[in-house]
């Protein structure tokens, strides 16, 4: 938005980078809700664990793999060179590793791999620092 704000035009690049924000967005706050679906339950909030139950794991997939297509999307368009795409490739393995290891029963797993993200931003900033 702030591309658009100061160019006065939406760049493909700025456009993929957004859509794979939103991606990301939606796998780690659907880890987080895994927190508290209990709870969110009995009080009616509308939640995307409770949306997808025990189908989640395939969504978070799917979140992340448009996260990681729209990122690197974007260094493509952007023309950054092969170190971008080598450590995106390992922030990749990292929303790998974390669909494949959290426990979406077990709220205090959740949050770790939630907080867990912070690598995952750090390694996106880095990757397109690189380029």
């Amino acid at each position: 938005m702030g591309w658009a704000a100061v160019t006065g035009a939406v760049a493909p690049a700025a456009l993929a980078l957004y859509l794979g924000g939103i991606a990301w967005t939606l796998g780690y706050d659907t880890i987080y809700a895994h927190q508290d679906k209990e709870d969110d339950a009995l009080i009616g909030v509308k939640s995307t664990a409770l949306r997808l139950g025990d189908g989640t794991r395939p969504w978070l997939w799917g979140f992340y793999a448009a996260a990681l297509a729209g990122i690197a999307g974007a260094a493509w368009l952007a023309g950054l060179g092969w170190p971008s795409f080598a450590v995106l490739a390992l922030a990749g393995g990292h929303l790998a590793w974390q669909v494949m290891t959290v426990d979406l029963d077990a709220p205090a797993a959740c949050l770790a791999v939630f907080k867990s993200n912070r690598l995952f931003g750090a390694l996106v900033m880095g990757a397109l620092a690189l380029g």
